[in-house]
């Protein structure tokens, strides 16, 4: 087992450098793709005692198996699974192995749970709970606007830096997963929100590039991003489960029911697969059922 388990060290701490240097994956992405792997690689030296060169196919269905039996959800199924995939494709390319022991190992299935989206009138009331004669207020306001009518991830908030306005051509420059970037238009309610923000914000943190700040004139963090939300969904009287993805998920399915195709909204969104977008799809059909049926019931056939 020792001189396995000293594969399993090197061929991940080799694949640790690949995905931060090559892959560009942030920490937290990182420190879950890690997490997976050493999952696996203790599950295979437990129960068949093989390096990374050595793991069959079989090896990956037990380990399934073995993650079935413990109650684990499909959507941890899935990603243990895609992680493992990710893991052993780098193996492939750097000819260490000959052939991939995942490429017929078939994915769980996942329920389609789609995360509840605010109407514009609840977000308006969000809107409203902020007191724009200060600068907290302001800033937090501008947040939750920018958040919703740019659709970003709370990460690309917090990174987003004063040379990424770009007001005058109507884009912010928004910078995402893999250090991706794109253009996304600002809208005019955004920019008046930034605006009033940035008179509170400029003469006191003037040497900070980073757009939103705390009271310390230092970048927010996610968790206080998910509070300002949290605080306003609930000042609000919003008794959805309400995050930052779900002002994103908004803004998408928006978008969709104003006659956007699933293409632009994959490109402002930033998805790389346009499979993760076509899941807000399901709800514009949604929505425009409820259209139908409402325009029906008020017809005299």
């Amino acid at each position: 087992m020792a001189q396995s388990a000293k594969k399993w060290e090197i061929f991940a701490r080799d694949y640790k450098r690949y995905i931060r240097l090559e892959k560009h994956l942030a920490d937290n992405s990182i420190d879950a793709y890690m997490h997976d792997l050493e999952e696996f690689a203790h599950y295979i030296m437990r129960t068949f005692d093989v390096p990374p060169q050595k793991v069959e196919p079989f090896m990956v269905e037990r380990f399934m198996s073995w993650l079935y039996d413990r109650g684990r959800s499909g959507a941890l199924q899935a990603r243990r699974l895609s992680g493992i995939k990710s893991f052993f494709n780098f193996l492939l390319l750097g000819d260490r192995i000959e052939q991939l022991p995942t490429e017929f190992v078939a994915t769980p299935k996942l329920g389609r749970v789609l995360p509840d989206a605010l109407s514009v009138a609840e977000i308006d009331a969000m809107l409203a709970t902020f007191d724009v004669n200060t600068s907290k207020g302001c800033r937090d306001s501008a947040i939750v606007e920018v958040l919703y009518s740019c659709g970003l991830r709370v990460s690309e908030l917090t990174s987003l830096h004063l040379g990424d306005l770009f007001f005058g051509e109507g884009y912010v420059r928004v910078v995402g997963k893999g250090d991706k970037q794109r253009m996304v238009p600002v809208s005019s309610a955004a920019r008046d929100r930034i605006q009033l923000y940035m008179q509170y914000r400029r003469p006191k943190h003037s040497s900070e590039d980073t757009l939103f700040l705390n009271n310390r004139g230092t970048p927010l963090t996610r968790v206080m991003v998910f509070n300002i939300v949290k605080q306003a969904a609930r000042f609000a009287g919003i008794e959805k489960e309400i995050s930052p993805h779900t002002l994103r998920h908004s803004f998408a399915t928006h978008l969709l029911q104003g006659g956007a195709n699933v293409r632009q909204v994959q490109e402002l969104l930033g998805h790389e697969n346009i499979v993760t977008t076509e899941i807000y799809t399901h709800l514009d059909r949604e929505h425009l059922s409820q259209v139908v049926e409402r325009n029906f019931e008020n017809v005299d056939l």
